[in-house]
């Protein structure tokens, strides 16, 4: 049997369980709460079964010399990072037939694993499940079902007798694809969120060539750290270890590997530190913290030499956001830093999608004083790359990181990779080491035709990559060569700078009666009907117009107002412009105000235009017609900059139009759309002309088959 028959059969053995055992007992959501703990429970059963004599006796002699602290000599005896001191073996559990003392004899078992699997049945919070099992009297059936000897959850092979092998053994990689199809399983049967998916191993491969290969001849032999800050079950730090200890021992090196990770999800942690534990690295076990990475880091003051993840995307972090103090209070120095001149520049995102927040957080924590630095692959999908306007969190992640120059590739995957979800993804390499042909560069692959189909869909998942596939997107990423499957572009081509456009406010002002009727009414709502009888005295000095300057008309209004022992405040000035004036195009442009030049230079590109006051010059501000206003996009290596764009594709169509250069802002975005689109090739008019003369054919066959039907009707 192959390795991925065998372990699909294993998977559907154990889910088959579910099925047999807990059926009528448990709602089929319900069905994980028991099946993982009980798989990672046998499969520590089966690690520990072959030294459990030596446990048993090392206890015994402990507890005869009264010694109390027994941790380290138990698992020294059990010959792995864990132990279980109780005098049962699931073996031994199966043969008790009374439902009571079969649980009494289970918690026992269950109380005699070391405190490190402690917190792991915790976090499964499988005593819970206990009473229901017994209760139903099922418990021995579950047991009885996990120890058939038709499985093989042992990392050791079964044997025949003959000494041939029967069932392979289990190792820590093959247990790990078992738990995560498991999950996915159990994922789909609940209807989990499209971003509640693991990482193929296919793809983390990937990810891995693609932190390791660049630098892999500059690997010492001394101690890398790699960090996952999403790490599930494990996996991607597993394969990123095994990759770099082979790629070191090919180079003849050895080096020391120290894994860290954080996972949010409570059983998906404890199945991590459970593999870990089996792998015998009780101290990478203790290196995997529980919590949000986003509001709880596990390791705020560690700087890691490589990482990699596939954050959740398209989920919310409000929570840890509220947690953190809200968007606008949020301090965490991983997430609000300084960069453009901005001392609080912010790096927060839409609380509905936090998986860029995965990528800052790794960023923080780069290391800035080895030769290697820090070298990253992520996962995501493709919102990261456009998603939120120019000042918006996301888009001043992008201009951070590139600005920085610390965005090496990114690469699209083909579709219908992951298992739950057939989105678009992509995998973004930064390195704050870049090799010196890179500096201020980015490489975009199009890898999405470079893969295999799969026989038989594993979710959403219906291809991989092969081996060829991963050598060949590693060897295009290592050429750093224009292709058709590869761009390379200027740091600055991704920037743009975006300039609101302003247009005057322009107003006029009838005095009809029916205007001034109306205006007095919202005058007597406003109170103010001092103000309507100013403008009745007004409408008899300059008759009811249109008056098509409202600066001269609040000119004569200011005039006259002393008269009726008035001011024109703010509010009466808004309440003429609201409820008496109305635009009109052709009406002279509102004055904002006018001030003595001292530094500013009229200039009428940004709206300051030349005047005189008392006949000396000045600067005239319009006021901006928000109904009128407009944004533009001008990248960031527009040749002649902002004033030739501006000259070149607004003023032509609107001469009056000016920037407001206060709200300037820039941005960052990348579209692999545009930049690999291949349009389809136009049809030849001989296509179409045949395509035209055979519908005519077959409407003329239609029409005298209803013909001959309609009168052979009659």
């Amino acid at each position: 049997m192959s390795d991925n028959n065998n372990l699909s059969w294993i998977t559907n053995f154990i889910w088959g369980i579910a099925d047999d055992v807990l059926r009528d007992v448990y709602v089929r959501g319900k069905y994980r709460d028991v099946i993982l703990p009980m798989t990672v429970i046998r499969r520590l059963d089966a690690v520990l079964e072959p030294t459990k004599q030596n446990v048993l006796n090392m206890k015994k002699r402990l507890d005869e010399d009264g010694i109390v602290n027994q941790d380290g000599a138990l698992r020294t005896a059990s010959g792995h990072p864990f132990y279980n001191a109780s005098p049962y073996t699931l073996r031994d559990l199966r043969a008790i037939p009374k439902a009571q003392q079969l649980k009494a004899d289970f918690e026992a078992y269950l109380d005699g694993f070391s405190p490190n699997i402690q917190e792991i049945l915790d976090k499964f919070k499988f005593r819970n499940q206990i009473p229901t099992l017994v209760e139903a009297d099922i418990l021995g059936s579950l047991i009885e079902k996990f120890l058939d000897s038709s499985i093989n959850l042992s990392p050791d092979p079964v044997y025949h007798l003959d000494g041939s092998v029967r069932l392979p053994g289990l190792d820590n990689h093959a247990m790990g694809t078992v738990f995560e199809e498991l999950i996915r399983r159990f994922n789909e049967e609940n209807n989990e969120e499209a971003g509640e998916h693991f990482t193929p191993r296919d793809v983390v491969k990937l990810m891995a060539d693609l932190i390791f290969v660049p630098i892999a001849d500059e690997i010492k032999p001394t101690t890398y750290l790699v960090y996952d800050g999403a790490c599930g079950t494990g996996g991607m730090l597993t394969v990123a270890e095994s990759r770099l200890v082979e790629l070191a021992q090919e180079r003849g090196k050895e080096v020391s590997i120290h894994l860290f990770g954080q996972e949010v999800n409570s059983e998906i942690y404890a199945i991590a530190k459970a593999d870990l534990l089996i792998m015998g690295k009780g101290d990478e076990a203790d290196n995997i913290y529980f919590g949000s990475t986003l509001s709880q880091d596990g390791f705020p003051s560690r700087e890691f030499d490589f990482m990699l993840s596939n954050p959740p995307y398209g989920k919310s972090w409000k929570i840890d956001l509220e947690r953190m103090g809200g968007k606008n209070s949020v301090t965490d120095p991983r997430f609000v830093v300084k960069h453009a001149d901005d001392p609080e520049y912010s790096l927060i995102t839409r609380s509905s999608d936090g998986q860029l927040m995965f990528l800052v957080n790794k960023l923080s924590k780069m290391k800035q004083d080895t030769p290697l630095g820090s070298r990253i692959a992520e996962v995501h999908n493709g919102s990261s790359l456009f998603t939120g306007d120019a000042g918006q969190g996301e888009s001043n992640i992008r201009r951070w990181i590139i600005e920085n120059d610390w965005l090496e590739a990114i690469i699209a995957l083909p579709l219908n990779m992951f298992y739950n979800t057939g989105i678009a993804t992509y995998i973004w390499v930064l390195s704050n080491r870049k090799a010196e042909h890179r500096k201020g560069k980015v490489q975009l692959i199009d890898a999405t035709k470079l893969y295999k189909p799969l026989r038989k869909n594993l979710g959403m998942k219906n291809c991989e990559l092969s081996e060829d596939d991963i050598r060949r997107i590693v060897e295009v990423f290592m050429a750093f060569e224009e292709t058709e499957e590869s761009k390379i572009f200027l740091n600055g081509e991704f920037g743009y700078s975006k300039i609101r456009v302003e247009r005057p406010l322009r107003l006029k002002v009838e005095l009809s009666e029916s205007n001034r009727s109306q205006f007095r009414r919202a005058c007597k709502k406003a109170k103010e009907e001092q103000l309507a009888d100013l403008v009745d005295r007004i409408y008899g000095l300059l008759g009811p117009g249109p008056h098509m300057n409202f600066n001269d008309f609040m000119a004569v209004s200011e005039d006259h107002a002393s008269s009726l022992n008035m001011k024109l405040t703010v509010k009466r000035r808004k309440l003429i412009q609201s409820d008496l004036a109305e635009k009109d195009e052709n009406a002279e442009p509102v004055i904002k105000r006018v001030h003595r030049p001292t530094k500013v230079v009229p200039n009428p590109l940004y709206g300051l235009f030349a005047s005189t006051l008392d006949g000396k010059p000045c600067v005239v501000e319009h006021e901006p017609d928000s109904d009128l206003r407009d944004a533009e996009q001008v990248p960031l290596l527009e040749d002649g900059g902002i004033e030739a764009f501006f000259k070149r594709e607004v003023l032509p169509y609107v001469p009056d139009a000016w920037i407001d250069e206060s709200a300037t802002k820039t941005g960052y975005e990348i579209s692999f759309t545009r930049y690999f689109y291949k349009p389809e090739p136009l049809r030849t008019l001989e296509e179409i002309r045949s395509d035209i003369l055979a519908l005519e054919k077959e409407t003329d066959g239609l029409l005298e088959q209803i013909l001959v039907d309609v009168e052979g009707g009659r």
